[in-house]
């Protein structure tokens, strides 16, 4: 794209730069060049960069300015439909989103309780000082009715609900095609998404239950079972988010979230899936970074590295194959305690960059009380806001990928990528996502990356407005969510009862029959379907896959 002389002439115009106008500068300053770190990019960075092939245009391979050849003003990002929240018992939730239906909203985006992502019930000795609280407990088809009480004037096929559940994925997609069937609504008409996403649990949250093997197993029941019956649902979110969180930098984020996704694939097409049928169905949930820069140009090679992996890996023939359909959630590790109204500015340049770098629904915002618990309504809203001024009143998101061909930006794109490449070649010669796993070394490099960022914190190195620089004796005082006690007694209440009222017997024989499926080689949806219309709880239904799976142990790495 450069002319070669053109280069000679900007590397000797550089040096004469760096020994005349740059070090008189530093002089004065009383700095060497080595105490500064790089801050001018020229057409030297980017020497090799090729437009069409690096870059091409909107809505074409390799993708990296987006996947839209259009932006139409004013709407992206403003899905003002759906919100992630659940706490509680169902009552709790359902009186939360009928408040939500009544603003404009139209489908939920369901958190689930500590124990239900494990797979118990309320009343399990586990569950013990957890019901409700990190979520909503849901233990039977019951609950999920009473959730979806909340949105009785919408019609089904109208709603897109997110599930964010991993081990349990199979109970809880089967409980909402069962309301769905009672609506008379068609499985093709169905439109969401499930969490699924099982393998990022084995490395940052532990929230697992059964061994690798049988978790993608049961990983590829759903994805078959949603190809063959539902078309329209997003069968995984497969979550980058998690690993920046606990610590990843952003090619570990980006590496990991595609090995992952390699090992869903792989495991879809060894059950008779052709890549078309599922990966259009993909969908990826990312986290935007404190580095203003650095997330801008992850998010663009992300879409490069995506596009590259299914043309080259799966040699997909469906364009929206090569499609990373992937919003970003701002990084809930640098809310700070300390000053937290503080929050609202990184909400504010996390969403910025999130728009910039061409996310899907970009912008997201995340209340500024996230680190004192469940959000407050009155900071949702100003969350809900942030998009709303950065897109209506700012004008971000009208123009396309508008820092293209910033020597800079493209200069980060490649490194990152690059970076990102090394580390998924890494992971594929230890075979793969699950053997990286097993061997632990995914969990290592985020424990390095994160005691890395802490030790930067805690020396100084990296300010935390707030936290450790310009901190206040008095700090404002806001009020965080309050918990209500009674959560527990009366989600017990609820369980007891329809334990008390169905049919037990029904009960016993589905869940024999989803035994049958587990030890054997049958996709386990239908008997779970059959066993969550009977009313069998998670904790049953669980119960019989841990006895024929086992439970993982996670093993300790040094």
């Amino acid at each position: 794209m450069f002319d070669r002389e053109k280069l000679k002439e900007i590397a000797r115009r550089r040096e004469e730069w760096e020994k005349g106008t740059l070090k008189q500068a530093l002089d004065k300053l009383g700095f060497k060049r080595e105490d500064v770190a790089k801050q001018v990019y020229t057409p030297l960075d980017i020497e090799n960069f090729d437009y069409t092939r690096d870059l091409g245009f909107p809505g074409e391979y390799p993708y990296t300015r987006g996947h839209q050849p259009t932006a139409v003003p004013g709407t992206i990002g403003l899905d003002d439909r759906i919100r992630y929240s659940g706490y509680g018992t169902p009552e709790d939730t359902r009186e939360h989103y009928k408040y939500l239906v009544s603003r404009g909203f139209n489908a939920p985006s369901i958190a689930f309780d500590l124990p239900t992502q494990l797979g118990y019930d309320s009343d399990h000795p586990l569950a013990e000082g957890e019901v409700g609280k990190a979520g909503v407990a849901l233990d039977t088809l019951r609950d999920m009715e009473v959730i979806f009480e909340a949105f009785k004037d919408i019609p089904f096929d109208w709603m897109r609900p997110n599930f964010t559940i991993n081990a349990p994925t199979a109970v809880i997609l089967s409980m909402y095609i069962a309301l769905a069937e009672r609506q008379g609504v068609p499985l093709n008409r169905l439109y969401g998404t499930t969490q699924n996403d099982i393998l990022k649990e084995y490395t940052v949250r532990g929230n697992y239950i059964f061994p690798p093997e049988p978790s993608l197993k049961l990983v590829a029941d759903t994805i078959v079972y949603c190809s063959h019956n539902m078309p329209g649902w997003n069968v995984m979110s497969i979550c980058g988010y998690h690993y920046a969180e606990a610590g990843a930098t952003g090619p570990q984020e980006l590496a990991f979230m595609f090995s992952d996704a390699l090992a869903y694939a792989e495991v879809a097409i060894k059950a008779g899936l052709e890549p078309d049928e599922f990966l259009p169905r993909f969908s990826f949930l990312g986290g935007c970074g404190p580095h203003f820069f650095r997330e801008i140009a992850k998010f663009r090679a992300a879409r490069r590295i995506w596009a590259k992996i299914v043309k080259q890996r799966f040699k997909a023939n469906d364009p929206r194959s090569y499609l990373l359909r992937m919003p970003a959630g701002n990084a809930r590790y640098t809310f700070t305690l300390q000053k937290p109204l503080n929050n609202i500015v990184r909400g504010t340049y996390q969403g910025m960059a999130s728009l910039l770098g061409g996310t899907m629904g970009g912008g997201n915002s995340t209340p500024y009380d996230e680190a004192l618990g469940l959000f407050t309504e009155i900071s949702r809203r100003v969350a809900d806001d942030t998009p709303r001024i950065l897109i209506l009143e700012g004008k971000m998101g009208e123009v396309l990928d508008p820092l293209a061909g910033s020597y800079y930006v493209e200069a980060l794109t490649n490194e990152i990528e690059q970076e990102t490449w090394s580390m998924i070649e890494k992971v594929d010669s230890l075979g793969g996502a699950v053997k990286a796993i097993e061997k632990g070394f995914m969990q290592q490099e985020i424990a390095r990356s994160a005691y890395q960022y802490q030790k930067e914190v805690e020396s100084g190195e990296r300010t935390i407005v707030g936290a450790n620089k310009y901190q206040v004796e008095e700090e404002e005082e806001i009020k965080a969510m309050e918990f209500d006690p009674t959560v527990k007694e009366r989600q017990l209440k609820n369980l007891a009862k329809v334990k008390k009222e169905r049919n037990n017997r029904l009960v016993e024989s589905t869940l024999k029959q989803m035994r049958k499926a587990a030890e054997g080689r049958e996709n386990i949806m239908p008997p779970t379907l059959e066993a969550v219309k009977a009313y069998a709880t998670i904790g049953e239904i669980c119960g019989v896959l841990r006895e024929v799976f086992g439970e993982y142990v996670a093993p300790g790495f040094i």
